[in-house]
């Protein structure tokens, strides 16, 4: 951790610390919760686009991936002023997994989209300034339910040295921007939440954001989504204001992509989370600059059995939220930086690793293939020389599966290496968190991985 900032991590920790100051409560004591994680090509999703091939489900995979970097993008540079009309899209592309939960007495179920990167958890509510169209599932009208309220403004999140929020006119407010001059903006209030998989299940007490003025935003072409659940390291987010209930853990086990039918995972919280049934590895979080997204500490990066011998800093995070390597499960594909970085440039290089490699077998190399990736080859159905990746991290060896390494076109005949460059970050994405049991826990400050069959995680 950077010694610029120390005055930030500490506050952020004191506020970590306070956040049980409003007392989120259980409707039962003790114990975590579980919610399930649905993709958005899964039958079970209110966006299901319809029985699609394999190919259509990559591109669509591919095209969130690219929108979800150019979003990030946009949150990192100093130019948030405009953001085109048909760049709507790019917002709307950014989310791949989403929740149901209930808000509100008596309940209201809202479709949530899951944001480990960012922090608040908002819904649209009445009276709207300026809603996105919502036709599908009703915007929250808190007069509506007898559990809101509005949080004070000598709430510390809203009054104090680093508050999140700002006090006008008697309200506590916030003003989140996604960058571009896409921004959602509201009333942070208390509300009662009750989660489907367990109807008896409520938590009184959590702090949301009601949003009634956005802007620039597009959730959902089919008026579903009415807003985001944050999971980030902010102190407003579900898994900080749930410290003490779930110790700050929560994990999913992705079940694999290519599955006929995308299923739904589970998103498990507090000592829902099962044990693992094979070695556990932990490796820390990192928070430069006092990020909130979930950064890693990435030694260097082996391709099959061969180091690359990234030398130390390649993956250190610089100032402005360049650089680095963290993990975010909206990020499809991952990512790795085509930056120079001490006259490396890091996707290059493992690229070259995994085509010198497969030119070692004299296979055929392909041209351009429907997916949009750029290494593929044709390979003979005897052929079983595919590489692994290792991610080489602090306390632990993050290794990816050759089949999950891959794309494999099975029809055609041809597989692809499932990379895309990133443009000064590097990202670990969801199809190398395929069947892999993934625990953020904030007890320790870690991210835990274990191999599992996810299929097996039932809700």
């Amino acid at each position: 951790m950077s010694g610029a900032h120390p005055f930030l991590v500490t506050s952020l920790f004191l506020c970590l610390i306070s956040i049980s100051t409003f007392h989120p409560t259980y409707s039962k004591p003790n114990g975590g919760f579980s919610l399930k994680l649905i993709p958005r090509d899964s039958p079970e999703s209110p966006l299901y686009p319809g029985n699609l091939t394999v190919v259509e489900r990559i591109q669509r995979m591919i095209k969130f991936t690219e929108a979800r970097a150019h979003i990030l993008d946009l949150i990192s540079s100093s130019n948030y002023s405009t953001i085109e009309p048909n760049n709507l899209s790019l917002i709307r592309d950014s989310f791949f997994y989403m929740v149901q939960v209930g808000i509100g007495t008596p309940v209201e179920f809202q479709f949530l989209l899951m944001d480990t990167g960012g922090g608040l958890i908002w819904t649209q509510c009445q009276p709207c300034i300026n809603c996105y169209r919502q036709t599908k599932t009703h915007i929250f009208v808190p007069s509506q339910s007898s559990t809101y309220r509005r949080l004070p403004c000598d709430h510390f999140l809203c009054h104090g040295d680093l508050p999140l929020y700002k006090c006008v006119n008697d309200e506590c407010v916030y003003n989140i921007g996604y960058g571009g001059g896409s921004s959602t903006r509201g009333v942070v209030s208390f509300e009662t939440f009750t989660f489907p998989l367990d109807a008896t299940r409520t938590i009184d007490n959590m702090i949301f954001g009601c949003s009634n003025d956005n802007r620039n935003i597009q959730f959902s072409i089919h008026g579903v989504i009415s807003g985001i659940m944050g999971l980030s390291l902010s102190p407003d987010s579900l898994v900080s204001q749930l410290a003490d209930q779930t110790q700050r853990r929560f994990s999913y086990c992705l079940v694999p992509f290519t599955e006929a039918q995308m299923q739904p995972s589970v998103l498990r919280f507090g000592d829902t989370i099962p044990l693992p049934s094979s070695n556990v590895y932990t490796t820390p979080f990192v928070t430069p600059g006092g990020s909130n997204y979930y950064h890693l500490n990435l030694l260097d990066i082996s391709v099959g059995m061969r180091p690359l011998m990234f030398p130390p800093g390649t993956f250190t995070a610089r100032i402005g939220f360049s650089g680095g390597f963290f993990i975010d499960s909206g990020a499809l594909i991952s990512q790795l930086d085509q930056n120079l970085v001490n006259e490396r440039n890091v996707y290059r290089e493992v690229m070259r690793a995994f085509q010198n490699h497969y030119d070692s077998f004299h296979l055929q190399r392909l041209g351009r293939v429907p997916e949009g990736f750029p290494l593929c080859y044709k390979y003979p159905p005897e052929f079983n020389q595919f590489a692994s990746l290792t991610y080489q991290l602090e306390g632990g060896n993050y290794v990816v599966d050759p089949k999950y390494v891959n794309f494999y076109n099975t029809q055609a005949g041809y597989f692809c290496v499932a990379m895309m460059p990133g443009t000064g970050k590097s990202i670990l994405g969801a199809w190398h968190q395929q069947n892999m049991r993934v625990t953020y826990n904030g007890a320790i400050n870690s991210l835990q991985f274990s191999t599992e069959t996810c299929a097996n995680d039932h809700p």
